[in-house]
């Protein structure tokens, strides 16, 4: 049985929170930015397709079991919306493939007026921390396209381990690219989390 998840999920300086309906204007000021998509399929996206995905990430909310958590990443200080995040559970008997690589994978998108400032990397431990301590998760994984530095570092920063390049297995506005694979385990995480209570 599923634990169930405390929510919201607190860092240094943010909050990753449900979304609700009056969220779709903040997700349109990044998800409108061509920047934002340079790196991945689909986007910008227009004004009902923002909507339609701040209304799909409610709906997702009442799963029973949940396996999609896509939570607003917002300022705990003054409450902004920055970006969103995901965890995804996948269900093994509809993704059988993506059971060769995790259990579940995380995502992350950031109004690029925040980039460089390691909120990312703050987001993606928040995840990690959300998907080991809370879901119980053996394994977790991301992938990022291969020219995507920055995404590369983010997940090296918060301990995942680049496992391999997939190549040209994804298309990108009709052109295929390389991704990398990253994964954590949960031993992995365990002893990680035991280094740092002895340093502290």
């Amino acid at each position: 049985m599923q634990p169930s998840p405390k929510l919201p999920l607190k860092s240094q300086r943010l909050s990753l929170r449900e979304f609700v309906e009056a969220d779709w204007q903040s997700v349109h000021a990044y998800a409108s930015d061509p920047e934002v998509f340079r790196y991945v399929e689909g986007g910008p996206l227009n004004e009902q397709q923002s909507r339609d995905s701040v209304q799909k990430a409610i709906v997702n909310q009442r799963e029973n079991p949940r396996f999609d958590f896509h939570l607003a990443v917002t300022l705990k200080m003054e409450g902004n919306l920055i970006g969103d995040c995901r965890i995804r559970i996948l269900d093994p008997n509809l993704h059988p493939v993506y059971r060769l690589l995790g259990q579940a994978y995380i995502g992350f998108y950031l109004n690029r007026k925040f980039w460089g400032q390691g909120y990312a990397s703050e987001v993606a431990q928040g995840l990690l921390v959300f998907g080991f301590d809370q879901l119980g998760l053996h394994r977790i994984f991301a992938w990022c396209d291969s020219e995507n530095l920055a995404s590369a570092r983010v997940l090296e920063k918060v301990g995942m381990r680049r496992e391999g390049v997939l190549r040209k297995n994804w298309t990108i506005r009709g052109e295929w690219h390389d991704a990398l694979l990253y994964a954590m385990m949960e031993s992995e995480w365990s002893s990680s989390q035991d280094a740092d209570s002895l340093k502290s």
